[in-house]
């Protein structure tokens, strides 16, 4: 004989309702099947509101009563061609439910007891058109009332079961029983003297429980709308899946923390007589689902599950007088107990100067006044403090019989909480290592779920959530590249970059489950208007695990929020030099908030764009090695311009090519004034350790006043026309000498300049082409030939490129 029980949802429609009936006939091919159903999904509830509605004298329970009429009413015509006997039957239900609530209208009083015999209305019907389909259908099917079988004493809505009386019943019956196919309501029970009681919560659970204990039969499944017991809430956690096997403590375990598919009490007779527990899905019959026994399944997780409870408050009650002093504790306990406040969370300091301990928050303002008031004398002796309430908090769990055995689980759970800025405000762990507890904020759990389920289950595969911002040429580039290498990463370095955000000047769009870049210009018609600050915002309200800015802008204003990303432990990655090259101060407050926040701050494409400039330094640094002196190249635009501009090819036609082609920035300016090069020197040279600023850098500029001094990008063009003859001098000079004209950074001895220079036949600047640059450091590991980087300094490709190394760097780290 087996034992199936059937849930809210499963029976919450004809359609599924359908599928029970065949899972039912299928099963009982095997042997003779007990079933047991819940309600149809939601009308307990509904019961419940017209119940309070009638007894606050508010007439729209009657409302809410012909809704639950009209859900009974359209099961069954979706169940049957032949309705009218069905409804006949149920009409007549539907007329006692009337008059009771009708009753509890008239007296204003919805007494426990009263409460029982309403709910229980729901599990009656919904087990009576089951059966009744079932018998039209000419299966060997018999409704059995569990009120004649099991038996309550009367603590009405929670009522105990009297189990020598109940099992001597379900016994009797069944052993006498000749029908394959039994359907019993679950919940519902009676008193010895004939009064209806319910089980409580998780009641159809309690039911089947108790009628597979009594028969000791060899499995009771529990069929619901899921596939088992998962990993964690495949709601907040689109990777999780379930899990094949779990044992009893572990299934209690998660169940306790969050996991809805199963209520632990309610199992406890089947647990006793050690009987499988299998949790099935009615909707996918052919998942395995879950199977719960004491039978040990080798398994390589350390960790089942993590689950989770929300809507927590945190109590601490501190203070220096409860040192050394017994019995605080048990006041405390007893306190709450008093006021019938269940205890979620414990945990207290070796000093015993504090107690902290969760609970639902429901209960906070109850339990701060119940506590205050049994230790109002020694607060206002000072001895311990008021106690202090915490809201908006929640409990993740990681649960596993395995991780007593294996070290470091503790360590992992705190590390990736906290790379991912999730602060851990309590801790519990209780000597089976069974389970490891922290209190969280509650805006937190979806990330710290995602981000413990990727480092615990999803074969070390880490998910980068990109939000860029500045979609111009360079930014195409980067969309491109990650697009192009996506299945390669998530492949070989087990990285699975998804840009969830984007903006440029005008738009922006988010997708928290990944842009899709095949069509990401499309979203863009009907997106929000941008903004710095709502980008940020949203951001930081989508609060997704591994978040990596990127700034492809030359905006100052981007550059100034991202010590507000970095606080928030979102790391940083910029080809914007600007926050770099602004004051020393800014340059290292974000570096501190870096460290502080553990959020990575990559810039790698401020110098060279994509060569390995500054992360060659920085090797060079940490390795103890001294630089002497920087020799560069820097700019690949102005290097682009003086390989190309001759006295065959005047000066503002070069420029023009050179802007045209994406070698410089939108406004030329920036790159010729040598600004550009400035700052790239001056960030090697911080790099290097050195507290420049930019005023302290030498700027030997090649430009004209009139160039300098022009009002647009326009009128600095029209200036190149009217000075080409300035030009055409430093080219006839450099020709003279058998020199190539090169923008040169120098650094040496804690001091740096840049400058046009002509550079002799022989230098390895000389045949530096196109738009390359060249930097050449100077060591003591290197005194004679230095150590060079050479490559393509400029262009939307290389810039992408250095962004794309910089995401994958942060992602391996």
């Amino acid at each position: 004989m087996k034992v199936l029980k059937f849930g809210g949802t499963s029976v919450g429609s004809a359609q599924n309702i359908k599928k029970v009936i065949a899972i039912l006939q299928k099963e009982s091919l095997s042997s003779p099947i007990v079933c047991v159903v819940s309600a149809v999904g939601g009308i307990t509830d509904k019961l419940l509101e017209a119940g309070e509605l009638a007894k606050q004298k508010n007439k729209s329970y009657i409302t809410v009563f012909e809704k639950i009429k009209t859900i009974h009413f359209k099961v069954i015509e979706g169940l049957t061609n032949n309705p009218k006997s069905i409804l006949k039957e149920v009409d007549a239900t539907f007329e006692n439910l009337k008059q009771l609530l009708n009753g509890i209208y008239l007296i204003n009083e919805l007494s426990p007891k009263t409460s029982d015999k309403l709910v229980s209305y729901g599990e009656l019907l919904s087990s009576f058109i089951i059966a009744k389909v079932m018998e039209d259908l000419n299966l060997n099917t018999v409704l059995k009332n569990s009120q004649e079988l099991i038996v309550t004493n009367t603590n009405f809505t929670k009522a105990e079961v009297n189990y020598d009386i109940t099992n001597k019943n379900i016994i009797d019956y069944f052993n006498k029983a000749n029908q394959l196919i039994t359907i019993l309501p679950g919940f519902v029970a009676k008193s010895q003297s004939g009064e209806t009681t319910t089980l409580g919560r998780g009641g159809s659970d309690f039911t089947a429980a108790i009628i597979a204990a009594a028969l000791k039969v060899e499995q009771l499944e529990i069929w619901t709308d899921v596939s088992g017991m998962y990993t964690t809430n495949p709601k907040l956690v689109k990777q999780a899946y379930p899990i094949a096997n779990l044992s009893y403590q572990e299934a209690m375990e998660l169940s306790h923390f969050g996991a809805k598919v199963l209520y632990p009490p309610t199992v406890q007779p089947v647990l006793n007589l050690a009987i499988p527990i299998h949790i099935k899905n009615t909707l996918h019959p052919e998942a395995f689902g879950t199977v719960i026994s004491n039978h040990k399944k080798e398994n390589h997780l350390t960790v089942k599950g993590i689950s989770h409870i929300d809507n927590v408050a945190l109590l601490t009650l501190e203070g220096s007088g409860m040192v050394g002093i017994p019995g605080f504790s048990k006041r405390l306990f007893e306190t709450l107990a008093n006021e019938k406040i269940n205890i979620i969370f414990i945990t207290q300091a070796s000093s015993e100067h504090s107690i902290c301990f969760g609970i639902d928050v429901n209960n906070a303002e109850q339990a701060e006044q119940a506590i205050n008031n049994a230790f109002e004398y020694e607060i206002s002796l000072h001895k311990i403090n008021p106690i202090i309430v915490e809201k908006d908090l929640s409990i993740i769990a990681l649960i596993g019989d395995n991780m007593k055995s294996h070290q470091g689980i503790s360590g992992k759970l705190f590390s990736t909480l906290g790379k991912n800025n999730i602060n851990v405000r309590a801790i519990a762990q209780g000597a089976s290592e069974k389970n490891i507890s922290a209190v969280i904020n509650q805006s937190d759990v979806k990330k710290a779920l995602n981000c413990l389920h990727e480092r615990f289950f999803e074969v070390n595969t880490k998910q980068l959530n990109v939000f860029i911002t500045g979609i111009g040429n360079v930014g195409e580039k980067l969309i491109d590249q990650i697009k192009q290498q996506h299945n390669f990463l998530k492949k070989n370095l087990k990285l699975d970059v998804k840009i969830v955000g984007m903006s440029n000047s005008r738009k922006m769009i988010f997708n928290p489950n990944g842009i899709d870049l095949n069509n990401w210009t499309e979203p863009f018609h009907h997106a929000d208007k941008s903004s710095i600050e709502g980008f940020y915002q949203k951001v930081i309200e989508l609060n997704l695990r591994n978040s990596i800015f990127v700034d492809v802008t030359a905006n100052k204003d981007v550059a100034s929020v991202y010590k507000n990303y970095l606080k928030q432990s979102v790391a940083v990655v910029a080809c914007n030099k600007i926050a770099c090259s602004d004051t020393f101060a800014n340059y290292k407050n974000l570096q501190d908030l870096s460290l502080k926040y553990n959020a990575p701050f990559l810039y790698e494409t401020n110098v060279g764009a994509g060569l390995p400039i500054i992360n060659t330094l920085n090797n060079l640094v940490a390795s103890g090695d001294k630089v002497i002196s920087i020799q560069a190249v820097l700019s690949g635009s102005l290097n682009f311009v003086f390989n190309n501009f001759s006295d065959k090819k005047n000066f503002h036609d070069t420029v023009k090519q050179a802007q045209f082609e994406g070698y410089t920035e939108p406004d030329p300016r920036i790159d010729l004034s040598g600004i550009d090069v400035a700052r790239k020197i001056l960030i090697l040279a911080r790099e290097n350790g050195i507290p420049m600023e930019i005023e302290d850098i030498t700027n030997d500029s090649f430009l004209t006043e009139a160039n300098l001094n022009s009002d647009s990008v326009d009128d600095f063009y029209d200036t190149l026309i009217n000075d080409e003859a300035h030009f055409q001098k430093l080219y006839a000079s450099a020709k003279a000498n058998k020199c190539q004209l090169k923008y040169v950074a120098e650094y040496k001895n804690g001091k740096a300049k840049v400058g046009l220079q002509e550079v002799p036949e022989g230098h390895p600047f000389y045949n530096l082409e196109g738009k390359d640059n060249i930097v050449m450091f100077y060591t003591q590991r290197y005194p004679e030939q230095p150590l060079i980087v050479k490559g393509a300094g400029a262009g939307a490709d290389v810039t992408a490129s250095g962004l794309f190394a910089d995401i994958i760097r942060i992602g391996n780290k």
